[in-house]
């Protein structure tokens, strides 16, 4: 049986197994999808090891750019944004070969993309550093979008801090994304550290996090009578793309 799965921390959130466990279902194909949670990334040759079935794995937090390292091949998309999200398992000559690639990237573009329409000169916060962070990233750099990051702890020019943050650059960026896992399941109650009382009916409010559908940082700008967008839809867009990545 082919196995596919997703490889990371803490994953018992994960819409995945029955996303794909369901796909599998409807298209009548014997394969199955499971979680592999590891606490450090040194443990994944032996995942590989045991595995001898994997035919392909989603990476995600906080393996995003570490993975990279284990890769035969990586697509230009991963070196230019520095981010892996995807893995293709190949066999050549009784090798296994692995190739990384991100669909994070098509995910975010085409579920950004359409609140973007008729918007000129805006700008963009990015709530985090992780390997999301630069994916974004990369999409605003190709949509020229002027963007820099908010970091707990900021380390390059267009970092900044949490608690730098003033109403000017609230009211100056009005596309700000969550790229972090706060306010992800379980941790309900929790919500990026900004100043949420001067957002206006002109943000974009953009979490990364699926599951609460609504998290409380999407609450708060909803509040304030923000556009706001949930993860859901980019997650179903890069799963679907990493699919065709491993059936191609």
């Amino acid at each position: 049986m082919d196995t596919y799965g997703l490889i990371g921390k803490n994953l018992s959130h994960s819409f995945s197994p029955e996303y794909f466990k369901e796909k599998f279902r409807r298209l009548k194909i014997n394969a199955e999808y499971k979680l592999f949670e590891i606490t450090d990334i040194e443990e994944f040759p032996e995942i590989v090891a045991q595995n001898p079935n994997l035919k392909g794995l989603n990476v995600t937090i906080p393996y995003k750019r570490s993975m990279k390292q284990y890769m035969d091949k990586i697509e230009d998309p991963v070196h230019i944004s520095g981010s892996l999200n995807t893995i293709k398992f190949l066999k050549k000559n009784g090798q296994t070969i692995l190739h990384g690639y991100n669909t994070d990237i098509v995910g975010f573009e085409k579920t950004i993309k359409p609140y973007l329409k008729g918007k000129k000169d805006i700008r963009a916060m990015i709530l985090g550093t992780g390997g999301s962070s630069n994916s974004v990233a990369y999409v605003l750099r190709k949509l020229g979008i002027l963007f820099y990051f908010i970091s707990r702890n900021p380390s390059k020019i267009l970092h900044s801090r949490y608690n730098w943050i003033e109403q000017e650059d609230v009211e100056n960026s009005l596309l700000i994304i969550n790229t972090t896992p706060v306010g992800m399941f379980p941790e309900f109650e929790s919500s990026p550290n900004i100043p949420y009382e001067y957002i206006s009916g002109d943000h974009i409010l953009y979490d990364l996090v699926y599951n609460p559908t609504d998290t409380l940082f999407l609450k708060k700008g909803k509040e304030k009578g923000a556009t706001c967008i949930n993860g859901q839809k980019m997650l179903e867009i890069q799963a679907e793309a990493s699919w065709k990545i491993w059936r191609k």
